[in-house]
């Protein structure tokens, strides 16, 4: 018994799942640090600031949104490519973040989230002094870092 393999049905059926309006959709966004905090950047045009929910449990951080379009009824759609829907992210915040200072914005389709490095975390100075009197030597010493 021979099966008929055909890749076209196979696309097709990757692409319906892809297309899906059901499900959650995934939204583009940038991560940077900038000094003692990173700032991602997601875009959510076309989304009610009032429906994105942001949530951190544990150190993962989930953000979510929604976008609902208008009901035209009595159309013939020429072109529809803007999608309504949930939208969902999610990011592994990891270790030495302050997750009770995350804060949000959003701004001409751009939600902003400020996420700030732990003060733990943080450079910092370790005064070295020695038993003669010339003085300290301070260090420089990075968490994680071992000096030897």
């Amino acid at each position: 018994m021979a099966m008929n393999y055909d890749p076209f049905r196979e696309l097709d059926r990757m692409a319906s799942a892809l297309i899906d309006n059901r499900g959650p959709r995934v939204m583009p966004m940038d991560l940077f640090r900038e000094g003692d905090h990173y700032v991602l950047n997601a875009d959510m045009p076309g989304i009610d600031p009032g429906s994105v929910d942001i949530d951190v449990d544990g150190q993962l951080l989930t953000i979510r949104g929604e976008r609902t379009m208008a009901n035209h009824e009595n159309v013939k759609w020429l072109t529809r490519e803007r999608m309504a829907g949930s939208f969902l992210r999610q990011l592994n915040l990891g270790q030495g973040i302050d997750v009770d200072r995350i804060g949000a914005t959003y701004n001409n389709g751009v939600l902003s989230v400020t996420i700030p490095v732990s003060e733990a975390a943080k450079p910092r100075k370790i005064a070295v002094t020695s038993s003669g009197d010339q003085g300290e030597r301070v260090l420089q010493v990075k968490e994680g870092e071992h000096t030897g």
